[in-house]
């Protein structure tokens, strides 16, 4: 992949490298006792976890050397991820998908449904916003945000 080319696909498709502890986490998660035993429970034995130890390399050396490559094979990881985690929707024979929503999707709520939200929290603080009695961030107003690092 010459230089030019490594450089459109991270224009395109960075937005999909996630921050490097996350791969770590995965990996310490896939790694556990308790993943170990879903694993084994669920598919019979234990699964690979190299990937994600092999996406939290390129990631570092991403995030670290500016390795292009690094990342483009971290892209190539996640689209993989992307594309096995669809394969069973686009997979699906039993339900036909829609082309456009329903003709009456934007129809009023049932008059039992529009009673129980009026009384309802949402309702309330929605009706309130409307009215101008409150602002988005009244709740913020009196609060004071420590943290501790």
């Amino acid at each position: 992949m010459s230089e030019k080319d490594l450089d459109k696909r991270l224009e395109e498709d960075e937005w999909m490298i996630r921050p490097c502890h996350v791969y770590k986490e995965e990996y310490s998660d896939c790694k556990s006792i308790k993943a170990r035993f879903h694993q084994y429970f669920i598919f019979g034995d234990t699964i690979d976890c190299s990937q994600w130890k092999n996406d939290y390399n390129n990631c570092s050396d991403w995030v670290d050397r500016k390795d292009k490559k690094a990342a483009v094979k971290l892209i190539e990881s996640e689209s993989a991820r992307r594309k096995a985690r669809l394969d069973a929707h686009d997979n699906n024979t039993v339900w036909e998908k829609r082309k456009e929503p329903p003709s009456d999707w934007a129809r009023p709520l049932p008059e039992w449904m529009e009673k129980e939200h009026s009384v309802s929290y949402l309702g309330i603080k929605s009706k309130e916003l409307a009215e101008g009695k409150a602002s988005p961030n009244d709740q913020f107003q009196n609060r004071t945000l420590c943290v501790i690092m």
